[in-house]
């Protein structure tokens, strides 16, 4: 009983052990804040890269993709058994994105390089987190490469109270409606001649509408006087069309001229970083500008297929934004339909009519082991009645490459995983600082309770229970030091953005710039394993530093001890 009374008089007299309890308690918070916002992070990144890319696929090293892709799913639900949930079948190849914007000299070329996905709309959405990320709620509910009505989010709505995007609340096909009878009030009033559009600039002549002509969405709802009805410009006359004789092909029963103002191109739904800039207003407020809106038109210049390829071009509609929070994605990656993308490269064998893909992406069930599943369709057989083709690999390694999504972005989560555990190294040595404190101020505390500690011996006191003394002093410390951190850890965790938002009020600088990161809020995730790793350590430490001078105290014969 001796020994807790003690240590409770040392914890209420030495003001040093204060000092100790102090560097613990923040080396503790502040692991737990590092590991909560790094994990965080990390789980963002993960969910959206393994969201974008799915668990599993299996893709051709050629441009040319490979035939049959039907087949090839069936050999891999045989492989695999009730492990898949989904698949679908896709096509990628690089390409350069094409749409003109108004600048002070007129309408100015964009031209930004781009990675063009054709995908299956029916069957995309079982293997991916797609489409909640659309901006459309009916696209997000089910995709859809027709383009729709007003309805656009004119705020993000992946965020509580998200960043205002206004110019989307006037989108869709109001939009293109407008657009096209503006450029027919222009067209006619400037009396231009049908051979007088550049046939190589299908929008050409819409691009070049100054902004101030185009309906204030304010008052963009139908009928508004502030531009003319649809009804009004097809009474009117229409002007000339400048999508004449272009790549669009009408159906059956349609019109022969295509009319943008009724008709629309294959749909695209693009990165929302690809048309969109962010800057910050007048009063510093992060806005966010669009180049292009769902309604607009845009080119695609692609490589054909073939051993001669050459390239093609095709126009397109815009009829979403993908807006995924990964700026690698949302820069670079437009989707558009795969039968579009195959009819425009030639990917089919017109004899038979079958068409080439570019991979297969694979949904497994929850809980799955990616690593074994991947390595069993690497050496999975053909099964065949044919003996030329019987037990031939599946997915050749020439020809396939079968990979988990974490194989396709192993360098960047190497990287994060070795970021955070270098971090958690170098925060780690804050505690053991504070743990030499604890070591220095036994020491004293032995040099000074010499006679002490020979009294304490003298009366009886063991080898053990002298030592007691300070191993349970040192782990009060601890204790005390890890509780206090662990509660302020946890409390900043809780409150991180609105302490976030106090210290830029306060500073006039942003701690999270929203333009860079493209997160509003600072992601946290508090792992309860790791918590308890970063407690029991700091005890650990606080006790390993009380050893050397609790032997030293332990071993002092009573006689010196007194004579001292």
């Amino acid at each position: 009983m001796y020994k807790y009374l003690l240590c409770l008089r040392y914890l209420r007299t030495r003001y040093i052990a204060l000092a100790s309890i102090i560097s613990v308690m923040l080396g503790v918070a502040t692991m737990i804040v590092v590991n909560a916002v790094m994990a965080g992070f990390i789980n963002e990144t993960q969910v959206r890269i393994q969201g974008f890319i799915s668990d599993l696929v299996v893709e051709s090293h050629s441009l040319d993709g490979f035939m049959a892709p039907e087949w090839h799913m069936d050999q891999i639900r045989r492989v695999a058994g009730d492990d898949v949930v989904g698949m679908t079948a896709t096509v990628q190849v690089p390409g350069m994105l094409i749409f003109s914007v108004n600048g002070k000299d007129g309408a100015e070329s964009i031209t930004r390089q781009v990675n063009v996905v054709g995908i299956d709309d029916a069957t995309y959405a079982s293997v991916s987190d797609f489409g909640k990320y659309l901006q459309h709620p009916a696209n997000r509910e089910r995709l859809s490469f027709d383009l729709r009505e007003n309805g656009y989010d004119a705020r993000d709505q992946q965020v509580e109270n998200g960043e205002e995007r206004k110019e989307l609340a006037f989108a869709g096909w109001e939009y293109r409606r407008r657009k096209e009878a503006q450029a027919a009030r222009l067209r006619r009033e400037a009396h231009t001649p049908l051979d007088s559009v550049p046939p190589e600039t299908p929008q050409a002549e819409a691009s070049r509408i100054p902004d101030n002509l185009l309906a204030e969405e304010s008052g963009a709802a139908a009928g508004s006087p502030s531009a003319p009805t649809l009804d009004e410009l097809v009474e009117d006359g229409g002007g000339h069309n400048p999508f004449q004789g272009r790549r669009w092909q009408p159906s059956e029963g349609e019109a022969s001229v295509f009319d943008p103002a009724k008709q629309q191109h294959p749909g695209l739904v693009m990165g929302i970083a690809l048309p969109s800039y962010r800057h910050r207003d007048a009063d510093g407020k992060v806005q966010t500008g669009f180049l292009l809106r769902p309604g607009d038109d845009v080119q695609l210049m692609l490589p054909s297929a073939g051993n001669n390829p050459k390239g093609v071009r095709g126009y397109f509609t815009v009829v979403d934004f993908y807006d995924s929070k990964m700026f690698e994605y949302d820069s670079s990656v437009v989707f558009v339909p795969m039968s579009q993308l195959q009819e425009l490269r030639g990917m089919f064998d017109r004899a038979t009519g079958t068409t080439y893909v570019s991979a297969i992406r694979i949904k497994t069930r929850p809980g799955v082991d990616l690593v074994a599943l991947r390595d069993k369709l690497r050496a999975a057989k053909v099964v065949s009645d044919d003996p030329r083709a019987a037990d031939a690999p599946l997915f050749p390694p020439t020809v396939f490459s079968v990979s988990t999504w974490r194989d396709k972005q192993g360098p960047l989560l190497a990287a994060v995983e070795m970021e955070k555990a270098t971090l958690n190294l170098l925060l780690f040595l804050i505690i053991a600082v504070a743990g030499f404190g604890i070591l220095a101020t036994f020491f004293m505390i032995v040099v000074e309770k010499t006679r002490d500690i020979g009294i304490l011996k003298s009366l009886g006191a063991t080898f053990w229970g002298v030592m007691g003394i300070f191993l349970s002093y040192g782990l009060s410390l601890g204790c005390v030091g890890a509780g206090f951190g662990l509660g302020l850890g946890l409390l900043f965790v809780r409150y991180i953005n609105e302490i976030r938002q106090f210290v830029e009020s306060r500073t006039g600088r942003e701690v999270f710039d929203p333009t860079i990161y493209y997160f509003y809020d600072i992601p946290t995730i508090v792992d309860p394993l790791t918590v308890a790793y970063v407690v029991a350590g700091a005890m650990g430490i606080a006790v390993l530093a009380s050893v050397l001078p609790a032997l030293r105290a332990a071993m002092l014969r009573p006689v010196d001890a007194l004579r001292a």
